[in-house]
Order: C-alpha cells, then sequence, then structure tokens
C-alpha cells in the first residue's frame, strides 16, 4: 500500500491537506437550513437525468413513425423501462420546480446585487435551459398533447415580432411539422440543451467561488453562532441528506404515480382541449387572456426585466428611496404566477 501510495503522490502531487484547503471553502451559517441550499438540488436532479436518459436513449427512435412505438415498448416491455421513464419523468418535475425556488430564494433574499449581477443573468438563462429541456423532452413522446402542443409553441414562435419566423423554421426544421422535427427536438433535448446546462453551471459555480455566497443573518441567531462553517464535511453531509431523501422521493412518485401513454399523435384529429405540461401553464394562461400579438410581446417584455432585474432594482430603489421594494414586486409577482397556474389547471378550455 505504501508503494501504491508512493506511485500515485508521484504522478499526482497534490496532499490531502492541500486537497482539503481547496475545497473547505467556508460556507456562511445560514445555509445549515437545507431550504437556503436548494443549488445543489437541480444538479442531482440533472446527474438523474442524465443517467436516466442515456438509458432510455437505448431504446427510443426519434422519428414521427417509430417514435411512440419505442416509448410504448420502454413502458411497457423493456425491463424496468417504466420505472426509468417514470424517474426521467420526475426528476425532470422536480428539477424545474427547484431551479425555479432556488431563482426565488436568490431574488427574495436580493442575492442577485453587485457584484453578482452577472450570475443572475446566468441563473436565468439556466431556468430557460431547464424549461426548454422539459418542452423538448416532453415532445419526443409523440402523443397527440405533445404534437399539438409543439406545433402550438411553433405558432406562438412565428408571432415573434422580425425574428419570429426564423425561430419557427428552426424549431419545426421547416414551416410546418415535418418528418425532421422530432429528430431536431430530440438533438436538442439530449445533446444541445444539456451540454449548455453543463457550461452554465461550470461559470456559475465559478463565479460563486470567485465571490463566496451571499451571507444572511436572522433575528432568531444566537450570538455566539459561528459566522461560517467548513464545507467539508458540514456541507456536503448536508447535500448528501438532500441527495438521499430526493433519491427516496423519486423512487416513491415514479412507483405510486408511472408515466402513462396518452393517444398516439394525429396530426388530422386536433383534441379538444390542449394543455401543456404545469411549468408552462401561466404563459398558456396569459395567451387566453389576451390577444396573441399582445400577449407575445408583453411576455418578451417580462423575460427581458427579469433578466436585467439587477439594475432595474437599482434604480427603482433610487428613484423610491424603498430598499426592499423588489420583495414587494415579487410577492405580487409570485401570486399573479400561482394563480394563473391554478386558473390554468383547473380551467376545462
Amino acid at each position: 500500500m505504501s508503494r501504491l501510495s508512493e506511485w500515485f503522490s508521484e504522478r499526482v502531487p497534490i496532499s490531502g491537506e492541500q486537497l482539503r484547503e481547496l475545497t473547505n471553502e467556508p460556507v456562511p451559517y445560514h445555509l445549515k437550513r437545507w431550504w437556503f441550499a436548494l443549488g445543489g438540488t437541480p444538479a442531482y436532479l440533472f446527474v438523474v437525468q442524465i443517467v436516466t436518459g442515456i438509458l432510455l436513449a437505448f431504446y427510443y427512435q426519434p422519428t414521427a413513425s417509430t417514435a411512440y412505438e419505442s416509448v410504448r415498448y420502454i413502458t411497457e416491455e423493456a425491463a424496468f423501462g417504466w420505472y426509468l421513464r417514470s424517474l426521467h419523468k420526475w426528476a425532470a418535475t422536480l428539477m424545474i420546480a427547484s431551479v425555479i425556488l432556488h431563482q426565488m430564494r436568490v431574488y427574495f433574499t436580493g442575492a442577485y446585487r453587485r457584484p453578482r449581477e452577472l450570475n443572475w443573468v446566468i441563473g436565468m438563462c439556466l431556468l430557460m435551459c431547464t424549461l426548454l429541456t422539459g418542452f423538448t423532452g416532453y415532445s419526443l413522446v409523440f402523443e397527440q398533447l405533445s404534437y399539438w402542443g409543439a406545433t402550438v409553441a411553433a405558432n406562438i414562435s412565428d408571432a415573434v415580432p422580425v425574428a419570429g419566423h426564423l425561430a419557427k423554421q428552426m424549431l419545426l426544421a421547416g414551416d410546418g411539422y415535418n418528418e425532421r422535427t422530432l429528430s431536431r427536438f430530440y438533438i436538442m433535448h439530449a445533446a444541445i440543451l444539456p451540454s449548455t446546462i453543463m457550461l452554465l453551471v461550470a461559470v456559475h459555480i465559478m463565479f460563486i467561488r470567485l465571490h463566496g455566497v451571499t451571507e444572511l443573518r436572522f433575528e432568531d441567531d444566537p450570538d455566539d453562532q459561528p459566522p461560517h462553517f467548513n464545507f467539508f464535511p458540514d456541507h456536503v453531509l448536508t447535500e448528501l441528506g438532500v441527495g438521499l431523501v430526493l433519491m427516496i422521493v423519486l423512487s416513491a412518485l415514479a412507483t405510486i404515480f408511472p408515466a402513462t401513454m396518452g393517444p398516439q399523435a394525429d396530426p388530422q384529429t386536433t383534441p379538444e382541449v390542449i394543455k401543456p405540461e404545469w411549468f408552462f401553464y401561466v404563459s398558456f394562461r396569459w395567451l387566453k387572456l389576451f390577444s396573441l400579438t399582445f400577449a407575445v410581446i408583453s411576455t418578451g417584455f417580462i423575460l427581458a426585466a427579469m433578466f436585467a432585474w439587477p439594475w432595474i432594482d437599482r434604480t427603482l430603489v433610487k428613484l423610491t428611496g424603498i430598499k426592499e421594494i423588489s420583495v414587494y414586486i415579487g410577492i405580487v409577482a409570485t401570486f399573479l404566477l400561482i394563480g394563473l397556474t391554478v386558473w390554468e389547471a383547473v380551467a376545462t378550455h
């Protein structure tokens, strides 16, 4: 063992002490509360997505004539295929929810303010990529609702001024849904978007290491409480605990509520009710409330404001003199988002 240790140390000249110094960054004490440590949750779920996605890719065939049958084979015939597909589906759902909750936590704690503005923009890019990954994955099943959902999304893209028609053609690989559309969705879902997410996560972590985590103090914190604790092993154990709970929850959801199959896509028959996945309920209800042009332009304006919020927040504070004005705006926006989501969920048409 000593000779093996010497051989390894000669080729990898990093001592255990150096490794501890490299990784043992002081962590603000408020991260002892697990709900402030949501940043690692999407990473766990993303790994589950990658592993289960690779296993599903062995059977999935991304063409209009074979996609539905291949998903049916995975769900009904392949050994543990139903379980892997259900894990993939539920991990996607929880990943989108955790990214949204993490971004909300950053917003309400003001962690996007100077000098962390660029990391907020990267977080918004991660949110958009996560939503797109969910959309493209939902479209791969080639069910009625996934087919017509993709068609509706392409028509909405076509309404975007200037670049809308080009965006629709890039999304569908043509002016309408065709035999090349599904393979394009598959490449986006399995290659382009995951690679982009991994790159953004790497840059996100780099900025966190450079700036550190925003430190928060609470009224019930004891006076003798240390401001920081060690990343290793303390914070690592917290993240491992969260990961273990996620594994149990995912397995339970996949077993109790497994992924099912809807009717196969029929381009000649439009469903009476077309609904997207839950994370697009807000946008879908917004489109129903206003004209297509206004809904698209206003959605673009809202997204642009979200990306630029660190600078908008600074301007609002200067104009109003209210330091926490963004919190009040966020509360109103959160109730609006929840209200529109619930409205669309319970609506029959």
